[in-house]
């Protein structure tokens, strides 16, 4: 467990290596929070609830830390607003770092001590405070991504992230892979899962079909060019009052400049890759293109029954140092890539109950008026997901790096 927690620890500050002083208190919009504070918060998860409650004597590395950088945990105290994390211009960076340095000896050391009756529950929590760190990894990425979009000059956060290789035909055949239905298992079965994964039980199915690949930007392009944002008959009344009011053309990352198209990357601008998944796409978006090209999105039991019958389903993962999701190349993409938009409503499985105490808060308060995706993407740790991973997004967000899966009935 030690060599797992520096291993994930040390990710994180690998990911913040690139980065100028300046880049770290950077926050385009409430939504994102700027890399000095997700390396803080992190942070703020191991000594909250591991070293408080079990590491004796441990002293905080400053007490109003606690205010500065809990996230939404009102348990444990008021969190300092959402919105004005990118105004904090102490603690510096450098402190930060020391504030890491500090929490990090400090687990280690609790985990060399020999085990007691409160053993395995420390365990139990360093594994949740990995996981959660991983998904602050991935959180950091799509958040430095929205704020260097806003910035003019488009800078890149990596100069040397290679694009992929051109494609000879963008426009590869779809297929599709059939699914009987029926009774199926969903939720997880073993090893670690977060809460909302849990209680494993049953379900039905029609049978179904899911198309072998994520859509393309090709293929979403087309949607584009035939006028699929000013069809209303394609849109749920939201994503249309959406489109309306927020002046949606395109994804969130597009340009064009007369017929050619551009694309923004967490290497700069490129030329769009036709061949590519199309990303940063919202629930209503992807739901008006499944419309127009005559599917739907599926749920996310049929995802979920899919990704655990099929062994063709591994796509690109943060360490394929990427950063973007690239042509399919035979692959499902059923993993990696992009996350999958499903139809599906957040909601707790049945039986669900969320956990005693402070930890309870952590999805449980959530399950209302989200979505569900499913998969992981380009930039998520491939450790991270599984079968029964659920995202979780409200429907008109699009700085994720979500995508599309079409489905069938039948």
């Amino acid at each position: 467990m030690i060599e797992r927690f520096l291993a994930v620890r040390a990710q994180s500050e690998a990911l913040t290596a690139p980065l100028e002083t300046e880049d770290y208190g950077l926050q385009a919009m409430p939504d994102a929070s700027p890399p000095k504070w997700h390396l803080a918060h992190t942070t703020w998860f191991f000594e909250t609830f591991i070293l408080l409650p079990f590491a004796s004597g441990y002293r905080v590395f400053h007490p109003l830390y606690e205010h500065l950088f809990n996230s939404y945990y009102n348990g444990v105290g008021q969190p300092f607003s959402r919105p004005e994390r990118g105004q904090l211009s102490r603690p510096t960076v450098a402190e930060v770092y020391a504030y890491r340095r500090h929490v990090d000896d400090a687990l280690v050391a609790l985990l060399a001590e020999p085990g007691d009756a409160t053993h395995d529950e420390v365990l139990r929590r360093v594994e949740l405070g990995l996981n959660h760190e991983q998904q602050h990894q991935e959180l950091l990425l799509t958040d430095l991504k929205y704020s260097f979009s806003r910035n003019p000059l488009a800078p890149a956060y990596r100069t040397d992230l290679e694009p992929a290789a051109p494609s000879e035909d963008a426009q590869t055949q779809r297929g599709t892979m059939g699914f009987d239905g029926g009774l199926v298992p969903v939720g997880a079965a073993s090893g670690f899962a977060f809460d909302n994964e849990t209680p494993r039980h049953q379900v039905y199915l029609a049978p179904f079909a899911l198309a072998d690949r994520l859509v393309t930007n090709g293929e979403y392009l087309e949607f584009v060019r035939a006028g699929g944002y000013a069809q209303h008959e394609l849109w749920l009344s939201d994503g249309w009052s959406a489109v309306q009011s927020r002046d949606w053309r395109a994804p969130i990352y597009w340009r064009s400049e007369g017929e050619d198209w551009f694309e923004f990357t967490l290497g700069g601008e490129r030329s769009l890759d036709l061949a590519a998944p199309v990303v940063h796409v919202s629930a209503y978006e992807a739901d008006a293109y499944a419309r127009w090209a005559g599917a739907r999105l599926p749920t996310e039991f049929e995802w979920e029954h899919a990704a655990s019958s099929r062994n063709d389903a591994g796509g690109n993962f943060v360490e394929s140092d990427r950063l973007h999701p690239v042509a399919s190349g035979g692959s499902t993409q059923l993993f990696g890539d992009a996350w999958e938009w499903t139809s599906s409503a957040y909601g707790p499985y049945p039986g669900f109950k969320s956990e005693a105490g402070v930890l309870g808060e952590y999805n449980g308060k959530f399950m209302a008026n989200q979505l569900v995706l499913r998969g992981g993407s380009c930039v998520t740790p491939e450790s991270h997901v599984r079968a029964s991973y659920r995202n979780f997004f409200y429907p008109p967000d699009r700085w994720q790096f979500s995508g599309i899966r079409l489905a069938y009935d039948g």
